[in-house]
């Protein structure tokens, strides 16, 4: 009898005796028949009779409740580090029981005990560290009574093998177990092997016959358990295979069945592999050594592919390789010896051949033609490889005895293969395999190393040979890296870097591209370290200091760091300081002062430099870094704290916040910092800074944490006598405590609806690091991060002072009203911190509130808001307390049990909501899309069953899931044939779904009928009009309709992924899953957009996978079915478009290849591949119809969805020659349709092949990382192809050359494309593709421009570095002289080759220009070609190219004959148009220009030139070529100052908008983020600038022309104001300007202007406000318009507004520095007002400026519209500046406010305009107060105030509202007049009143404007 827990307490003396007696009994009935140990004896029933026991019982009945109540948690946790953490307490308590007092227990007590910590190893069976702290405990039990505890593991392992029946997946887990992890479990089977032997050769047989258990895990643990056999009891089972007269049958059965496994009837990779450790685990239990050599001979024949015999020891088999088995086998053999086998049985020989060895004779022949193959299992063969090479340095020793003679001696053919497979391999696109040739050719070096030193080779030639050939390598090249880090430990860096002169410049190359700088800062951070190594041992002798050693190391690599960190390329930048600067700190910690001497931090680039040193070096060494320097360093960390620049920021934060140790409490200087620092960026854009800002704040959180924890402890052992000390603690424990205090009620003021996204994301999660760090709160998902076990005592000493009450009712409705936010993002960070954090339920009036809110957003059709209610659901679904209405609740004591019953009932009632949903819909769609939409449901149902941590899925019963699946799919059905047109559902039987004009007429058609008699028909002038806009009808349904199928697909998958893998028990059944699987197919097959096709793959990738990996046969042919009827689809007759990007065919077939597991053979993977490459391959009817897809087609698109999915990775690149040669040749297919779904496949195949290459941003090459003759490794079946079809092409040029031919090839520009992304400047030491070279060469002369492009890039990618001078001199030599005849193209092409040859070979640093002498000289021979006597431009501009390539190496009368010649073309006047006449110009101007002498003539004759010379002059300035002398930049400047008003008066609007950007390109100097002062050049005269810049003034006036030009415009007309003018004539057009300025800087103007707006302030705002200090309302407009565009919502505007303000910071200082520093926004804003307030403190206009900035929203109206329910649109109109924050800015204006009510008294015109407002502002004020003290809600919570707090204007008005009555409230203290408009006392009563009670109800405000009303209302 078990009872319950309750009634456990009451149980008698008596009772507790009967219960000893049956359990007595029981053990005689086990010990009989064997019984199941844990159907006898669950966990729960031998837990209660336990504590039974002890509570029946007066000793140790505390320690051992405790105990049990530990194990109980982890019994009832699902988490596996739960588990663990209640089990090590367990452990600790039980360890805490003396072992006399547990002697003292009963025997059949203690045997419960016993029984009890068995039962919970079986529970924790797959949890091998769990099974292990159990099994500790056993151990301790053991001590009192091993025979005890030995008996009673024995009966529960008896009970696995003494039974008939054979061995279940369960039963061989615990066999595992007991065997792994149970001391006495392996002693138990020690003596039972003979059973368990039996049972495992019982179970093979049936294993391999059924495919679900041979392929999936009940195979792989079966092979387990024989590993874990033959490796722990070894020592038994050896005779039973080595001696021939214990042979035993069971390990003959054993022995064949891993042979069938290994040999391919299993096609799970992973248990092939295991089953070979297996196998040579067996035959390293070999106690005679020629019984386990011949064994392991034996093995190798597993490479035969006739059947063969295997002989180990006494066991013969007969080993049959499947037919057309891969090479698993192999591998999986080599490894498992490589593995397994001790060394004398790899040293041993085959027969009498006794120089050589397993290793070298037997195995690596294997392993190296594995590496030599192309397969899928490159990874595991160069594991191998490794595995070889690890195996053969630890033999090393005695094959030198077996051999005789060195291994890798000179020349060896061993040699020469493992350089070749590393070198080939390095940069292989399989994932993993360079990681193992990196580790292979280490391992190589040191067994060439110990080599040679055991012959006594001194030279090691070796070496020196590898760096050469590393040092040819191009840059570009990641293995160069990687080798260099290899060889650098046998040359030493002195070595290193004298052959290598240009490995630091390239380490910066390197640095400054993402892919490769890994690689560049490995090799840095090895150099550093051998550098230091080699430093140490010179030490040792000569005894230098460390100065002394650190100077070595910067005379070295001190430049290199600081071009690096102070470089303007931001990846270098960025990477240096990540990875260059620790590793340097580490070696080298007094670099540091090396590093700062050259910096000076107000130069451009130097203070990131110096943060990220300051920074790197506290985080790596753990030294102050207050002691480098005098106490400028602080002035430099508030600049660096303050800069524009987030890296800058991010890195001087860091310096502030880290610390090796955490109990370095920070101090008083840093914490005041910090609580300026946080507010100040919070709505910074950049998420990687918000990410690494949380991270530092969290730094700093755990510092004051530990720290104050450390002084909590050290108070309790402080006397009296130390009292100034403890007032000290005191006062640092104060200071951390009030920090996390102010920092935990921040984000609160930010949350309100009305803030940025960026602001609250960033709040949210600093919300979350305070939680996370100050809160004991466990997190079971996370390993590290949780709150010290003493966290509580500090808690409870913050609480006695009224702190961190972090979970109040106010805080926890403002992260309600976050659930509504318009952000997913926002959304989920409050939900997450609400379940985590806040307590279990809402409060009764709350959750009411909320559950209509959430039935509300449910209903509504707007996917936003329904996402929303689903996850508002989820949330009340984790916090409720109470049941839904309908849901009954039977009595239970398990807490657990009662949120999972009540969930249950959640779930009910929302399947109840959708069937509601679905009959609206079914009866009327119109009205079910705008009340009843479907997807809310759908997404709740979701987000309760799937994402609930409650395991509801284990609460639902077979029809209740047969309910829901019906459901979906009638929805589905519905949904579908509204598409269609058909809501019968009989248009859905087809395959092809409606196109997306059917889909349209289908919606129409339904509004249509649902308005039939309410339409109200229009005039008959409208009749004919045609809206092409969709109206909001047609959007609702469509919206409904693709949403909902979405939502189905998601939710369907996630189901049954949960049901099948999750749950503790499977409900589905065959026909379920068929179901499902048609609904997908409809969604996918049926459904053209693309927003319900991709969603539903999602779901639909699920549920293949869970179908592949489950153990029911049936399963899994469902899935194999679907693929088979996929691939019928699309070999079906074409009747309509099944291909286009929005249908679902190929996503469908996508899905379940890619649902494979990676470790099997995907069987469906390969013949998906097959049958698609043979339909794409079948000729085109003779009759078919191009309106139509063709099966054809339909295959190609499939095949691209294979190539392009992520999911199956690099599987598909074992068909990728086929998939080439294949999209390559239907590129000359006469139907169009499959011409271009062939490009698009060849396209996406060629990334997929070609692997990683740089992003974008990167600087790097535009070549990928592939060089060719490693693609060709990898795809040697492309070579003869590709080759082919280039000599084809070739042939066809072939002929007459007059004969005009123009034979299209369309394969032939994909392959050069293909061929020119490869990798140039790698050797092709084998030669085998020389064969490309010839065709390349003669494609030159292609009549098509773009193939003679591409056939360059193509030739010099294929060409090895050491034919680069022959081919040159080859090509120049072939240049015509000026009387032979030539062909324009063979010469165009000619020329474009030696172009690129020369640029590749002069960008090889260690080329030398004496190599290209002859070169210069032929082409300096072939100088007509410049001349008019080449009469095509395209020609002369080629060779104009070529020239200035080799500029540097010409002579200069050949560079001025160019010149000379260049400059009467220009001039020249050209009659007809002729075609590359431009292109000419533009490459004659920038030769040209290169040369200062010849650029003044060019810009001196401007004005004479043509129109389209001057545009070619204007296009190169703007094209970026400015880095001019100065001399040159003002003939420029005055060049086009002279030309702007004939240039403005041009009707050319290209020439005018080119001349106007490059005139303010010239005049301003830096970038356009520059806030340099702009250049004070010479102006024009005065009526020439008047006039011009009246011209400009009225072009900014006119509203007919483009935004883009009117910046243009603006930009130059502000460069021209900024220039001296008569003040008359300068002051009407300020005004004018400023008036311009203030209509763009509105947030509905165009972003072009308003950034033009922020150029210009940038440009004249500064020489005006300079010029103007007499006319302030200029200034005071200025200032106002910086204000505003510093609130813009593009980054870039609010940046050079920043700029703005830096640099009146700068003029005003009077500062020497040529440029300013550049602030941050946030600090940008306070200047601005601290400017305003400190110059014009006494003007009206100033006051109206700063109101002009509260927000002036009527509360009235808010209060209306929150109120007002009802749908609107579906879609919300965004505002127009989403990023400013009225809020922010009342509390940033609220101080200068109170400021100027100090100043009325020296202003009349102030006090007049402060009084004037008084009486306009005061009654308005006082009925605003006492509006929201009658609305706020007296004691629960209301709909009405929920929608205010959802209100985004309520919070900003409070705020402004707040502002004005504290201004209001200090202009009455301080003006006894204005108290006649109002009563100070009143006001201050109701300003109390109300605050308190927004305070009690989710109302936060900023920090300033309660400490600004705290400091105007008297303390009562």
């Amino acid at each position: 009898m078990v009872t319950t827990e309750e009634e456990s307490y009451h149980v008698t003396t008596g009772d507790y005796h009967a219960c000893l007696v049956l359990f007595c009994q029981l053990n005689v009935i086990i010990g009989e028949f064997g019984t199941d140990f844990t159907i006898m004896f669950s966990f729960e029933s031998l837990l209660n009779s336990l504590e039974t026991c002890v509570i029946s019982e007066d000793h140790v009945q505390n320690k051992l409740r405790i105990f049990c109540d530990k194990l109980s948690q982890s019994s009832r946790s699902d988490v596996k580090r739960c588990k663990e953490r209640c089990l090590d307490e367990a452990a600790q308590l039980l360890r805490q029981i003396p072992q006399t007092e547990l002697v003292s227990l009963e025997r059949n007590d203690l045997q419960l005990l016993v029984r009890l910590l068995i039962s919970m190893q079986l529970q924790t069976v797959s949890i091998s560290t769990a099974c292990r702290k159990v099994d500790k405990m056993l151990q301790y039990l053991a001590k009192m009574d091993q025979e005890l505890v030995y008996r009673e593991t024995r009966q529960c392992l008896h009970s696995i093998i003494q039974t008939a029946q054979i061995l279940s997946f369960e039963d061989l887990q615990r066999a595992c177990m007991f065997l792994e992890d149970s001391m006495v479990g392996r002693e138990v089977w020690r003596e039972s092997h003979q059973y368990l032997l039996s049972k495992v050769s019982e179970l093979f047989p049936v294993v391999l016959q059924q495919e679900s258990h041979r392929d999936g895990p009940m195979c792989y643990i079966a092979v387990k358990l024989c590993l874990q056999i033959f490796q722990l009891l070894s020592t038994e089972l050896a005779p039973l295979v080595w001696d021939r007269e214990h042979q035993s049958p069971a390990v003959q059965n054993i022995l064949q069945a891993l042979m069938d496994i290994i040999l391919g009837q299993c096609s799970n990779r992973d248990t092939r592999l295991l089953a070979g450790t297996t196998l040579a685990m067996l035959i390293n239990m070999g106690s005679e050594r020629k019984d386990a050599t011949a064994a392991a001979w034996s093995l190798l024949q597993v490479a035969e592919l006739e059947p063969w015999l295997l002989t180990v020891g006494g066991l013969r088999i007969r080993c049959s390789p499947v037919p057309g088995g891969d090479t698993v086998g192999r591998l999986a053999v080599s490894r498992g010896l490589l593995t397994c086998c001790r060394p004398h049985v790899l040293l041993s020989s085959y027969e009498d051949a006794t120089d050589q060895c397993l290793l070298l004779k037997g195995l690596f022949p294997l392993v190296w033609a594995l590496c030599e193959e192309k397969l899928e299992c490159h990874y595991l063969a160069f594991e191998v490889l490794t595995l070889w090479l690890k195996r053969v340095k630890e033999c090393l020793a005695d094959i030198w005895k077996k051999r005789g003679v060195g291994l890798l001696s000179a020349n060896s053919s061993l040699q020469q293969k493992l350089i070749d497979i590393v070198w080939t391999n390095a940069e292989s696109p399989v994932y993993g395999v360079s990681e193992f040739v990196r580790c292979a050719f280490s391992l190589l070096l040191d067994i060439y190393k110990m080599d040679c030193e055991n012959i006594c080779d001194t030279e090691k030639t070796l070496y020196l040979c590898l760096l050469q050939r590393i040092i040819h390598l191009p840059w570009e090249s990641k293995a160069k890296y990687y080798h260099l880090c290899s060889l650098l430990p046998y040359l030493g860096t002195d070595m290193v870097l004298d052959h290598y002169v240009d490995l630091p410049s390239h380490l910066l190359k390197c640095l400054s591209t993402n892919h490769l700088s890994p690689c560049g800062s490995e090799l840095y951070k090895s150099l550093v370290q051998q550098q230091r190594r080699e430093l140490e041992n010179f030490k040792k002798s000569n005894n230098p200091t460390e100065l002394d050693i650190t100077h070595v190391w910067a005379k070295r690599w001190r430049p290199v760091l600081h071009e690096a960190l102070t470089s303007d390329v931001t990846l270098l930048q960025n990477n240096s300081a990540t990875h260059l600067l620790p590793c340097t700190f580490q070696v080298f910690p007094s670099a540091v002062t090396h590093l700062l001497a050259s910096l000076d931090p107000l130069t451009p680039g130097h203070l990131h430099a110096w943060a990220s040193i300051m920074s790197t070096y506290r985080a790596t060494t753990g030294c102050s870094p207050w002691a480098l320097q005098d106490s400028s360093i602080r002035q430099t960390l508030q600049l660096a704290l303050g800069s524009a620049d987030d890296k800058v920021r991010l890195a001087a934060l860091n310096l502030l916040c880290c610390s090796p140790k955490t109990k370095d409490s920070p101090t008083t200087e840093e914490v005041t910092i910090m609580r300026e620092f946080i507010p100040q960026n919070l709505n910074c854009e950049s998420s990687p800074f918000r990410q690494h800002f949380q991270a530092s704040v969290k730094k700093f959180l755990v510092r004051i944490r530990d720290g104050c924890l450390a002084l909590v402890r050290g108070q309790k052992g402080k006397n009296k006598q130390e009292s100034p000390r403890l007032g000290r603690t005191q006062d640092l424990l104060q200071q951390g405590i009030d920090f996390v205090e102010w920092l935990s009620h921040l984000p609160y003021s930010y949350l309100a609806p009305g803030h940025s996204y960026q602001r609250k994301k960033t709040v949210l999660l600093l919300l979350s690091a305070v939680l996370d760090t100050c809160t004991d709160t466990w997190s079971p998902d996370k390993k590290k991060g949780q709150p010290p076990a003493n966290i509580a005592s500090l808690i409870s000493c913050a609480r006695q002072n009224g702190r961190w009450d972090f979970f109040n009712r106010a805080k926890q409705l403002v992260l309600i009203s976050c659930l509504e936010d318009s952000t997913n993002e926002i959304r989920e960070l409050s939900a997450g911190i609400l379940l985590r954090f806040f307590p279990n339920s809402f409060p009764d009036d709350v959750g009411a509130v909320l559950l209509r809110r959430t039935k509300q957003l449910l209903s509504s059709p707007r996917v936003q808001e329904a996402q929303m209610g689903a996850l508002m659901m989820k949330v009340l679904l984790l916090k409720s307390a109470k049941q839904p209405e309908g849901c009954s609740q039977s009595s239970t004591d398990d807490v657990n049990s009662y949120e999972k019953s009540e969930a249950s009932c959640r779930v009910r009632q929302l399947v109840k909501e959708l069937q509601e949903h679905y009959h609206t819909a079914k009866a009327d769609m119109m009205l079910a899309a705008k009340t009843k939409p479907i997807h809310g449901i759908v997404g709740a149902l979701h987000r309760c069953v799937i994402e609930s941590p409650l395991h509801i899925c284990d609460t639902l019963d077979h029809s209740m899931v047969r309910e829901v699946l019906l459901l979906l799919e009638n929805i589905s059905l519905l949904l579908l044939g509204v598409l269609f047109g058909d809501l019968s559902g009989s248009a859905t039987d087809q395959d092809a779904p409606p196109s997306f004009c059917d889909m349209g007429n289908a919606i129409s058609s339904l509004i249509a009928q649902t308005s039939v008699g309410d339409r109200i028909h229009d005039d008959d002038d409208d009749d004919d009009e045609e809206c092409v806009l969709l109206s909001e009808e047609h959007s609702l349904i469509l919206t409904c309709c693709w949403v909902s199928l979405k939502d189905i697909g998601i939710f369907l998958g996630s189901l049954v992924e949960k049901l099948l893998t999750d749950s503790n028990k499977c409900i589905l059944e065959k026909e379920d899953l068929i179901r499902t699987s048609i609904i997908f197919k409809n969604i996918l097959l049926k459904c053209r957009h693309w927003g319900a096709v991709e969603g539903s793959c999602v779901g639909f990738t699920k549920f293949c996978a869970s179908l592949l990996s489950s153990n029911n046969q049936e399963f899994i042919y469902i899935d194999i079915d679907i693929d088979i009827e996929s691939l019928q689809v699309v070999q079906c007759p074409p009747s309509t478009s099944v291909t286009r990007r929005a249908a679902g065919l190929p996503m469908l077939i996508l899905c379940v290849v890619s649902a494979e597991e990676a470790s099997k053979s995907r069987p469906l993977l390969a013949r998906s591949m097959e049958t698609l490459l043979d339909t794409a391959k079948m000729p085109l009817p003779d009759d078919w119809d191009q309106t139509l897809d063709l099966p054809q087609v339909c295959a190609v698109h499939t095949l691209q969805a294979l190539v392009r999915g992520s999911g199956l990775g690099g599987a598909v690149l074992q068909f990728a020659p086929a998939v080439a040669i294949l999209s390559l040749t239907l590129l000359s297919s006469p139907c169009w349709a499959m011409r271009n779904a062939a490009l698009q496949l060849y396209s996406s195949l060629s990334s997929r092949m070609l692997g990683q290459r740089p992003s974008i941003e990167d600087s790097g090459p535009a070549q990928n990382s592939m060089s060719p003759s490693a693609f060709f490794l990898h795809y040697p079946g492309l070579q003869p192809f590709l080759l082919g079809e280039l000599k084809g092409a070739a042939e066809v040029l072939e002929g007459h050359p007059d004969e005009a031919k123009l034979h299209l090839q369309p394969s032939l520009y994909p392959i050069l494309t293909l061929l020119a992304q490869l990798q140039p400047g790698v050797q092709d030491s084998a030669m085998t593709l020389s064969d490309f070279l010839p065709p390349l060469v003669q494609l030159s002369t292609s009549p098509i421009y773009c193939v003679r492009v591409m056939v360059c890039k193509a030739l010099v990618a294929m060409t090895p570095p050491t034919e680069y001078r022959n081919i040159l001199i080859k090509l120049t030599a072939q240049l015509p002289r000026q009387q032979e005849r030539c062909r324009h193209n063979q010469l165009h092409g000619q020329l474009m080759q030696i172009r690129a040859f020369v640029e590749r070979t002069l960008s090889t640093d260690s080329a030398s220009s004496s190599s290209l002498t002859d070169v210069v000289t032929k082409v300096e021979e072939s100088l007509w070609l410049l001349t008019e006597a080449q009469r095509c431009p395209l020609v002369r501009a080629v060779y104009l190219e070529v020239a200035e390539s080799l500029r540097g190496l010409c002579s200069e009368t050949y560079l001025s004959y160019i010149c000379d010649t260049l400059m009467h073309d220009l001039h020249t006047p050209q009659e007809g148009l002729q075609v590359g006449l431009s292109s000419f110009h533009q490459r004659a101007i920038s030769f040209l220009c290169a040369d200062p002498q010849w650029a003044h003539q060019v810009w001196d004759s401007f004005s004479a030139g043509s129109s389209d010379l001057k545009l070619s002059l204007v296009m190169w300035l703007v094209d970026g070529q400015r880095s001019q002398p100065s001399t040159l930049k003002e003939v420029i400047m005055s060049v086009l100052q002279l030309n702007l008003r004939e240039t403005m008066l041009s009707h050319s609007i290209v020439y005018r908008r080119t001349f106007l950007t490059a005139l303010a390109l010239v005049m301003d100097e830096g970038d356009s983020t520059s806030i340099q002062q702009p250049a004070q050049t010479a102006a024009l005269q005065e009526p020439v600038l008047s006039e011009c810049l009246d011209l400009l003034l009225r072009d900014l006036e006119e509203v007919g022309s483009g935004p883009e030009f009117l910046s243009h415009v603006l930009c130059a007309a502000s460069l021209l104001l900024s220039k001296g003018l008569e003040s008359s004539v300068k002051e009407s057009m300020t005004l004018l300007w400023c008036n311009i300025l203030e209509c763009y800087r509105s947030p509905d103007a165009p972003e072009v202007l308003r950034l033009a707006s922020a150029d210009a302030l940038c440009v004249a705002g500064v020489p005006l406000m300079s010029q103007y200090r007499t006319l302030p309302s200029i200034m005071i407009r200025l200032i106002n318009t910086g204000l505003y565009l510093l609130q813009d919502q593009n980054q870039q505007v609010r940046a050079k507004a920043a700029g703005f303000t830096s640099m009146l910071q700068h003029v005003r200082a009077r500062e020497g520095r040529v440029s300013a520093y550049h602030m941050q926004v946030n600090q940008a804003v306070p200047s601005l007002l601290d400017l305003l307030l400190e110059e014009f403190s006494d003007l009206p206009e100033t006051l109206e400026v700063l109101l002009s900035h509260l927000p002036q929203s009527d509360i009235k109206s808010i209060i209306r519209d929150a109120t007002e329910t009802g749908f609107s649109t579906l879609y919300e109109q965004d505002e127009a500046n989403v990023f400013a924050e009225p809020s922010v800015m009342s509390a940033q204006v609220l101080p200068y406010l109170l400021q100027m009510t100090e100043k009325h008294p020296q202003s009349s015109a102030l006090a007049q305009s402060l009084s004037m407002w008084v009486e306009q502002s005061a009654a308005h004020v006082c009925d605003c107060l006492e509006l929201c003290k009658n609305l706020l809600p007296a004691e629960s919570f209301t709909n009405t105030w929920l929608s205010l707090l959802l209100e985004p204007r309520f919070h900003s008005t409070l705020c402004g509202l707040f502002s004005k009555a504290a201004f209001l409230l200090r202009l009455l203290k301080n003006s006894n007049n204005a108290q006649s408009f109002c009563d100070p006392s009143s006001l201050h009563k109701s300003l109390q009143e109300v605050l308190f009670r927004l305070s009690q109800n989710g109302v936060y405000f900023p920090t300033v404007i309660t400490a600004a009303l705290a400091e105007v209302l008297p303390c009562d």
